[in-house]
């Protein structure tokens, strides 16, 4: 079994972001002097136990934002220790059975397969269907799509295991496809420029056969698959984790859109923002919820009151114009045009 080296750098001295200063998080009341950690945790979940900025992921652990960039480095026995004084975590080992020592852990070598194992930043099961899908296609990459022109015989829409015919494919790009149908057109709603389309996922495809009309099976339908669908390639997921973390720069974006087309989300919605590559975003920012102050009536005149700061979002897949994110806390409901912004 092939090993891989996983250093564990828990105690690495607090490295401040460039050309930003780093002042200590505030300390949950409630926060206990140590966590042992349990399956089902995530990173985002323990470092919340402790302090009200999560976010701050970094400081909170004392390590650079370089350091790690896969962060797969706790595992379920582990324990947490907080170090009130410095306002920062470190990990131990298991406890020792009934003498409640507590074990450093130290850099060793672990099996790839037990990596598996270490608890992920952020609760995975709410985005996988998002790392591997078509989500956002552009106007020259929708125009030049490969079609498909043809289902099975006195058939309305094709399913698993049915043969259906496509224009446009070409060798070079290989078998494996995904069927997808444009859905809404996202538009900025601040300098309204065509941001992208939204790509609906029906499902995988597999090319038996290329010609100027190709022969191609449906191998997994998630949903039913027409005449005039686009293909698009087939791309592996990205990565799983990811080490939590606010912009270096000032980010200011905008809700543009809610999976699923609700008009209001709360905890685990996932949003699409009108910000990307281009903008600066990285998988991983944290961002501020806010949305819009009201104006009301004081004396006869409009009195509009400062915006309202009540969640947070963690982006977890970026496109050039726009970015996926996960709603991770939230007071209010999320709605359209919300801003999200550089905690």
């Amino acid at each position: 079994m092939r090993k891989i080296i996983s250093l564990i750098c828990f105690l690495l001295p607090v490295l401040a972001f460039a050309g930003q200063t780093q002042t200590a998080p505030q300390i949950r009341s409630d926060a206990p002097d140590q966590y042992i950690v349990v399956k089902g945790d995530t990173l985002w979940g323990i470092s919340g136990k402790f302090f009200k900025d999560p976010w701050r992921w970094p400081f909170i652990w004392g390590m650079n934002k370089d350091s790690i960039k896969d962060p797969h480095w706790i595992y379920p026995g582990a324990t947490i220790v907080l170090d009130r004084a410095n306002g920062t975590l470190s990990m131990g080992g298991k406890a020792n059975a009934g003498t409640g020592d507590i074990i450093k852990l130290s850099p060793q070598i672990r099996a790839e397969d037990s990596l598996q194992n270490a608890i992920l930043s952020i609760p995975y099961k709410d985005i996988e269907p998002f790392l591997s899908q078509p989500l956002v296609v552009s106007e020259d990459l929708l125009k030049g799509a490969p079609t498909l022109v043809g289902l099975p015989e006195g058939h309305m829409f094709a399913s698993n295991g049915d043969i259906v015919y496509a224009k446009g494919l070409n060798t070079s790009e290989g078998s494996n496809w995904q069927a997808y149908r444009p859905g809404k057109t996202f538009i900025d709603p601040d300098t309204h420029e065509i941001l992208g389309y939204e790509a609906i996922y029906l499902g995988d495809v597999e090319v038996r056969k290329f010609g100027d009309v190709s022969t191609v099976v449906v191998t997994d339908a998630k949903q039913e698959i027409n005449r005039g669908d686009r293909l698009v390639k087939s791309s592996p997921a990205t990565a799983r984790n990811y080490l939590p973390r606010a912009p270096e720069g000032q980010i200011s974006a905008r809700v543009i859109s809610l999976y699923g087309d609700t008009t209001q989300g709360g905890v685990n919605t996932v949003v699409t923002l009108n910000k990307g590559k281009r903008d600066g975003l990285q998988t991983g920012h944290a961002l501020t919820l806010s949305s819009k102050g009201r104006v009301v009536k004081n004396e006869g005149k409009d009195l509009a009151l400062p915006d309202e700061h009540y969640g947070l979002l963690f982006v977890f897949r970026v496109f050039d114009k726009v970015s996926y994110a996960l709603v991770m806390q939230t007071t209010l409901p999320v709605q359209l045009l919300d801003y999200a912004q550089t905690p």
